[in-house]
This record gives C-alpha cells, structure tokens and sequence, in this order.
C-alpha cells in the first residue's frame, strides 16, 4: 500500500515538474514584449474567473491607467465585475535584479514582491496575493503569464492556487489599439 502511494506521490511530482514554463523559452518569439511601452496610457482588457472545473464563475472588464516615469511603472486599474462590484488596484513595477528583464511588482493585496521577467512576447509574474473571497480573506498564490500577440493583443492567463492545489484560471485579453480608437472618435 505504502509502496504504492509512494510510487504515485512520485509520478505526480515528475509530470508536475515537467509543465512548468519558463520565460526563456519565449526568448525568439516576436513581437517582443516591452512592459513600460504597452501599459503607457490606456489600456481596456476583458477577463473570465474560472474555478478548477472549468465554470466561468465571474466576469470582467478592465481599464488600465499606465505611467512610465523612466524608473516606476504605474498601473491603475479599475474592475467592473459582471455583478456591478467595482474594484481598484494600484501595481508598481520596477525593473530590478541582474537582467533589465526583471521586475518586480507591489499592490496593496499582494504579500511580499511579485517577481516577474520578460523574455520575447512573454512576462511571468508569480507573487503571493490576500484575495478576497466570501467576505474574508485568503492567502493564494498566482502564476501569472503575459503573451503580446500581432495586432496589439496581449493575453494574460493566470494561474490561482492555495498549498500546491489549483484553485481557479483567470484569462484576460488586452487590444491596445480599441481604447485609442475610441478617444479619437470621442474627440472628432
């Protein structure tokens, strides 16, 4: 019995060793990613929460504010959640460690930095995060991955997770260029 258990326990660890990404692997993949020129100005992106079965359980949309001021990215975001609840987050990313790829990230809810590193058309961020859920909160974990698509899209899918075990996916697409096209038209 224990034999057995052992022999799985095992398995689970290789294979769940064997999924994880990393951001050089998108080294070559174009168009490359620039963090402080895609979230300067406004940005609008759409997003779903889904749990660990696959429901989509919310939705969202997203308006970014981004500023660059040549050392801090700033990033204000305002969520309107498919249930009329309104959100704020604040991000502040600097470019820190020994590749100007890295950055590191701070917001009100996360516990500690959030590390991430852009490599290609790829950003991966993994922090710890007080999530609010049911009135109280919790501590999770997001693995977060960023791809910059042709045409001004970027995808953003992110892992949630509580003691190794996956607790729900959120998926959010960005397209810069719909937010510009609109202020122009507002302006005419």
């Amino acid at each position: 019995m224990f034999r057995r258990l052992f022999i799985l326990a095992g398995l689970c660890l290789a294979l769940s060793g064997c999924t994880n990404m990393k951001p050089e692997q998108f080294a070559n993949q174009k168009p490359a990613l620039a963090l402080e020129e895609y979230f300067n100005g406004h940005t609008r992106a759409y997003g779903i929460v889904e749990d660990r079965f696959g429901n989509v359980r919310r939705t969202f949309t997203v308006d970014i504010k981004g500023e660059w001021d040549g050392k801090v990215l700033t990033l204000t975001e305002d969520f309107v959640w498919n249930d009329g609840e309104l959100e704020q987050r604040i991000w502040r990313l600097t470019r820190d460690g020994p590749s100007p790829n890295d950055w590191t990230g701070t917001t009100a809810d996360a516990i500690g930095p959030a590390k991430g590193r852009v490599s290609g058309n790829a950003y991966n961020m993994v922090y710890d995060f007080n999530l609010k859920m049911d009135g109280s909160r919790t501590k999770v974990r997001f693995d977060d991955w960023m791809f910059l698509m042709p045409d001004g899209v970027l995808l953003n899918r992110a892992t949630m997770s509580k003691f190794g075990i996956h607790l729900a996916t959120v998926t959010i697409a960005f397209k810069k260029d719909i937010v510009q096209k609109e202020a122009a038209r507002a302006a005419e």
